[in-house]
């Protein structure tokens, strides 16, 4: 269940001390987005219920690909598609160090996961990045997200529970089929075991779900039971 007291306070907070909208500038009357920006934001449809994917016309509750090979993951939560202007907060938030626009995403998730009446997971598990990608960027946008949404859902954040053991060429360079080959054993459970049995690995998009993949993988491997996916948007 999201905070009510968190929401409350930040309510509260914008009626006396009104913000702007990290999109269009105009008033913000409950958080960093205005409610015309919020309402532009394009909210996923019918998907598969494990990476969704856009299902049309189906009554099947998993895409083609997964019924063929099935992802480590078990279950996947994607409020939004990544396409604009939820595309730009979350370039904004990554690449400009724009830490409202976390704040914004990170609710919003929290948001979707409370309207949906999805189980809060034992544990908030952050994609983690290589170290040299970390110094380069300044912090992990993964764990941004899931401290923002953890708070709240009042859902612990375990920060060192993944480990990237290699530094791998970006993803948005290669193929579908190159980038399962560039994250093989990427990952490896760093946490004391036991791992918490259900777990939600927290990311930004989801394009063809490789990297969080493998880290459920290395997360069930480690002993976790149940690992769900919680990303902001789905990319097409």
């Amino acid at each position: 269940m999201v905070d009510k007291q968190s929401g409350w306070l930040e309510r509260l907070s914008f009626r006396f001390f009104p913000g702007r909208c990290i999109l269009c500038r105009g008033p913000a009357t409950a958080r960093d987005i205005c409610d015309p920006c919020l309402a532009d934001l394009t909210v996923t449809g019918p998907a598969c219920r494990q990476c969704a994917r856009p299902l049309e016309g189906s009554d099947q509750t998993r895409c083609g690909a997964c019924l063929h090979r099935s992802p480590a993951f078990d279950q996947t939560l994607a409020p939004y598609i990544y396409t604009y202007p939820v595309n730009g907060l979350i370039q904004h938030f990554k690449f400009r160090r724009q830490l409202a626009a976390g704040r914004v995403l990170g609710s919003l998730l929290a948001d979707w996961v409370a309207a949906t009446g999805q189980r809060v997971p034992d544990a908030l598990v952050p994609v983690p990045m290589s170290r040299m990608k970390l110094i380069r960027r300044g912090f992990n946008q993964s764990l941004e997200l899931a401290v923002n949404a953890g708070s709240r859902l009042h859902c612990p954040v375990l920060p060192q529970a993944l480990g990237k053991t290699r530094a791998t060429p970006a993803q948005a360079e290669l193929s579908a089929r190159q980038r399962q080959r560039n994250l093989r054993k990427a990952f490896s459970v760093k946490h004391r075991p036991p791992l918490p049995a259900h777990i939600a690995l927290v990311d930004d998009v989801m394009t063809t779900g490789s990297t969080l993949h493998e880290c459920a993988k290395a997360l069930k491997a480690g002993g976790a039971e149940t690992v769900d996916a919680w990303v902001v948007a789905r990319a097409l």
